[in-house]
């Protein structure tokens, strides 16, 4: 059964390509699709207030079930009234599983694979990955077992306690407990996970009570075609929400833009599709090429503090010595608050001087670029001319 107050409406579909334009309605207000999901990990997006992140565009902000599970603990938040009041947050929210920390803290750290860690060795701009350690947590039929990072306290997830938390965590759109895997894990280990990934997710429908929360089914499957059709075919049938796309998307852009084609040939039509971890410019096109209506990825933020700005394809480190007496914006061609205000050479000495002024304003430049840049793919499929925007983007990027 649909949840209350949720619907989703495709108001415009690509006639070229698989884009759509949608709108989905929550208890807490419209998304219009496709859009860019604002990861606020710990119920909050770094170094930003939920009125700049208004400012900004952003329509939705998803937390992150495991780190809310351990501090403060979802017995605060309900206490509180719900993420969305805890933050201050009137918008929709969104929070994930627990599923990807599970298997951060255990093949991720086994295989050195991280939250943007380099899966897809080709790019450019890839990030390196981690150095493997052993694993913190261990997977069974039942559910996950892993050492808490805070304070080293043993921590177990099932579907159910993963639902339990979720609701008490109170977001508009929830996600069933799955198995995320790795792109170095095998077809049998794959095969295997993708099981236990489809009886959990029964168990997390059946564990769901709360009517005014959507549940999206993630469908996984890695980069093998048989396993990704089973998966959207099984997940497809149980009737959730809505479906997130996850796990290991492939060793390249290619392998992920065939994943994509397989699972969204097979999902419903009329429900929203979410893709799970992916946020760079040029996966934002491809995915929505392919009928994905939403993304989340920590991304901008991550690099905003490191000192990375988006620019169009590309990126530039403002803390390098050239951009030190640069009178000139971040980027001049964007209107967001950092661009229509500072210099590169005032943004090179906050990252110099160690001032978290400097990080503040990165972010709000980067989630502004990413965030505006999907409304324009949305407009772009509205005036019917998609591939036409993307040509010009890839062109100037």
């Amino acid at each position: 059964m649909t949840a209350e107050n949720f619907s989703f409406k495709i108001v415009k579909k690509d006639s070229k390509t698989g884009a759509r334009a949608g709108i989905l309605r929550t208890s807490h207000g419209e998304i219009e699709t496709p859009a860019f999901v604002t990861v606020g990990t710990q119920a909050t997006v770094k170094a930003l207030t939920p009125e700049e992140l208004k400012g900004l565009g952003a329509q939705i902000v998803l937390a992150n079930t495991y780190h809310l599970y351990l501090r403060p603990g979802e017995e605060v938040i309900e206490k509180m009234g719900g993420l969305g009041k805890f933050m201050n947050w009137d918008g929709p929210t969104m929070t994930d599983s627990g599923g990807f920390q599970v298997f951060s803290l255990g093949f991720g750290i086994e295989h050195g694979v991280g939250k943007i860690a380099s899966i897809f060795p080709s790019e450019e701009f890839a990030d390196k990955p981690k150095e493997a350690r052993p694993k913190l947590a261990k997977i069974d039929e039942d559910g996950a077992t892993f050492t808490s990072h805070i304070d080293g306290s043993t921590r177990r997830l099932t579907p159910e306690k993963s639902i339990e938390i979720q609701q008490k965590l109170g977001a508009d759109i929830i996600l069933a407990f799955d198995e995320c895997t790795s792109p170095l894990h095998d077809y049998e280990y794959t095969k295997n996970a993708l099981a236990r990934t489809h009886r959990w997710a029964e168990r997390s429908l059946k564990a769901k009570t709360n009517p005014k929360q959507a549940l999206f089914g993630i469908v996984q499957g890695g980069e093998y075609e048989d396993l990704r059709k089973e998966s959207a075919n099984f997940i497809s049938s149980l009737g959730f929400d809505g479906f997130a796309i996850g796990g290991s998307l492939g060793k390249s852009k290619e392998d992920m833009h065939k994943v994509l084609e397989w699972t969204n040939s097979i999902l419903p039509e009329e429900k929203p599709r979410h893709l799970l971890g992916i946020g760079r410019p040029e996966d934002i096109f491809e995915g929505v090429e392919r009928g994905v209506d939403m993304f989340d990825c920590v991304m901008p933020t991550r690099l905003a503090r490191n000192g990375t700005l988006l620019l169009g394809l590309g990126r530039i480190d403002i803390t390098n010595a050239r951009f030190a007496a640069d009178p000139n914006p971040p980027d001049k061609s964007c209107r967001c608050y950092t661009c229509s205000n500072y210099s590169r050479a005032y943004l090179n000495h906050l990252f110099k001087a160690k001032e978290i002024l400097g990080h503040r304003l990165a972010s709000i430049h980067n989630l502004y670029f990413i965030v505006n840049l999907v409304k324009q793919i949305r407009q772009s499929i509205t005036e019917d001319r998609f591939l036409e925007f993307k040509k010009e983007f890839l062109r100037s990027g």
